[in-house]
């Protein structure tokens, strides 16, 4: 008789992986209630093409200049490969929101073995309606439609994990080593969101804020110290009213030392809106404001003390 196993679920958003699933990508994410709310699903669905063959032209370029696609599936395969060397009997998937591997695929591939319980683990260190409840959602439907019957463990948010956290500040140091921490500013970088949805009650902007906190009483225990550390929000779409400060707010009130680090407090995975928005657009905003400094901390990506940080959520020890 066969062992039982455990399962490991990694929720994300997900990535083109090539030219032509940007038009999936797209199409999916803004067809996704928690993104576009409004009307029925049948406007949405309408107003979600609409809005997908204006932008997936340029997006496809973004995509292009990434070398024909999304850098994040490539870094998450490396995450449960590592997590895989520590986790022998585990059976460890990835299910992304708007791009393949869908949950259906992540589910059919768990039902493969015989499973006593699943951990799910959506790489968004903060909470938040449009990311971490609309993953969640979304895997425990097709477990529904897929008649997956096991029991789950789902980690909601865990910004305050020490281990997570040491690997951020782990990850800021090296980026920054042998700099003049005290001549540059750091930006802690999140995606931003709608301001309405913030007012229903999405609880991200709080975390985000208490994250940034953390993380600044972490680095000032090391003796890490920075001009200043503040938050500020990337990524803004449309006319309606964002969270703010945004980035490019940000680096135009930092005008003394015209020297900024970038952190992406929201993303623990490497994808277009760190290695395309934040490194080359960003920069040359940064570049046009006469910045002579400005570096990017990557993601956590597979961080060993990220992989650490994942096995302390499940209760490995």
């Amino acid at each position: 008789m066969s062992q039982k196993k455990k399962g490991l679920v990694l929720l994300n958003m997900g990535g083109p992986n090539d030219l032509t699933e940007v038009e999936v990508f797209l199409r999916n994410m803004f067809n996704d209630k928690h993104i576009l709310s409004i009307g029925s699903p049948r406007i949405r669905k309408f107003v979600a093409g609409t809005i997908t063959t204006l932008r997936v032209e340029k997006a496809q370029e973004i995509y292009r200049e990434l070398g024909g696609k999304s850098p994040l599936v490539g870094h998450t395969n490396k995450l449960i490969a590592a997590l895989q060397k520590e986790l022998e009997d585990f059976v460890i998937v990835a299910a992304m929101r708007y791009t393949p591997p869908f949950a259906s695929d992540a589910i059919d591939e768990l039902m493969k073995h015989d499973l006593d319980h699943l951990y799910i683990v959506p790489l968004y260190p903060q909470h938040s309606t449009t990311t971490t409840a609309s993953s969640v959602e979304d895997f425990i439907e097709q477990m529904d439609v897929k008649h997956l019957d096991v029991s789950c463990t789902i980690i909601s948010s865990y910004y305050k994990n020490e281990l997570l956290n040491q690997a951020m500040v782990d990850s800021i140091k090296q980026t920054c080593l042998g700099d003049e921490t005290q001549t540059i500013d750091l930006i802690f970088s999140a995606h931003g969101l709608p301001q309405k949805v913030v007012d229903k009650g999405d609880l991200y902007q709080k975390q985000v804020e208490e994250h940034m906190q953390i993380l600044k009483t972490m680095l000032r225990k090391e003796g890490i110290h920075f001009n200043s550390m503040t938050l500020a929000y990337q990524s803004k779409v449309g006319p309606m009213a964002w969270i703010e400060p945004s980035l490019d707010q940000a680096l135009n009130v930092l005008k003394s030392g015209k020297r900024a680090l970038i952190y992406p407090i929201a993303f623990t995975i490497d994808n277009s809106e760190t290695e395309h928005e934040l490194i080359v657009e960003y920069k040359e905003i940064a570049e046009e404001l006469g910045y002579e400094y400005y570096k990017v901390v990557p993601a956590l990506n597979d961080h060993p003390l990220f992989v650490q940080a994942i096995l302390d959520l499940i209760g490995h020890k």
